[in-house]
């Protein structure tokens, strides 16, 4: 039986070695952040490796992650971790959660720190950077002057993948501390399916009921996805 040649491991070239015009920091240098793919901008991020150079890195990390921007800012370190990448440890993992966690601040940041809320879509608006891109269910609260201007929004519990509980008495209070006038409630549903669940309407029910009796008016309960929103205000579901 003739003997197999042995297989010959075709190694990667470094990034250092590649045409000028292809190295991810030259191109964003001379063409701009925008002319560069996904993975080229993630691998700006994670330092070279010597299992792998750092576009396929980013590529793995990428792919891990159904392609999809908005899933891989939904990661944590942990999760990162969990992908396995050879070379791609702690350090990697949390400048890309910290890169991510800039863009989210910089895009609640383009609001007033105190806007008033027009409507539900102002009010959708506000809650979607803060809550949309988490893992698990958060549960937050916006109190209102009578004019309908912001004086606080602050989260109060969060829970699991489906599911998180809210204490309304913990929603009261903070809003007779605030002399709020009037609310706006909100969660945001990690699966994407922005339908409200029976518990959804029931907790809703119920932190209507309470907010009559301190004459604070529930404006709406908000549930925010990374591709939208629902409103029980907008659904009529806050008329009975």
């Amino acid at each position: 039986m003739q003997a197999q040649p042995p297989t010959i491991v075709e190694k990667k070239k470094p990034i250092k070695d590649w045409a000028k015009d292809d190295r991810p920091r030259e191109k964003l240098m001379a063409k701009g952040p925008e002319a560069l793919s996904d993975s080229e901008l993630l691998a700006l991020l994670i330092p070279g490796s010597i299992w792998n150079n750092t576009i396929e890195q980013s590529r793995l990390v990428l792919e891990k992650s159904q392609n999809n921007l908005q899933e891989l800012g939904r990661r944590t370190v942990r999760d990162l971790l969990k992908m396995k990448i050879k070379g791609f440890g702690v350090v990697k993992a949390s400048s890309v959660v910290a890169a991510f966690e800039l863009g989210r601040r910089r895009q609640a940041a383009l609001l007033p720190e105190r806007p008033v809320m027009k409507d539900t879509r102002t009010a959708a608006a506000y809650l979607q950077p803060r809550l949309a891109d988490y893992p698990h269910e958060m549960f937050g609260v916006m109190y209102l002057d009578q004019s309908g201007g912001l004086k606080h929004f602050g989260i109060l519990s969060q829970g699991g993948i489906t599911a998180t509980v809210v204490d309304p008495r913990l929603i009261f209070k903070k809003a007779l501390e605030e002399s709020a006038v009037s609310i706006i409630i909100s969660h945001n549903h990690p699966s994407g399916n922005l339908q409200p669940s029976k518990a959804d309407e029931l907790l809703t029910q119920k932190i209507k009921e309470g907010a009559n009796c301190l004459d604070i008016r529930l404006l709406d309960h908000i549930i925010v996805g990374d591709k939208g929103y629902f409103s029980f205000a907008n659904a009529g579901l806050l008329t009975s």
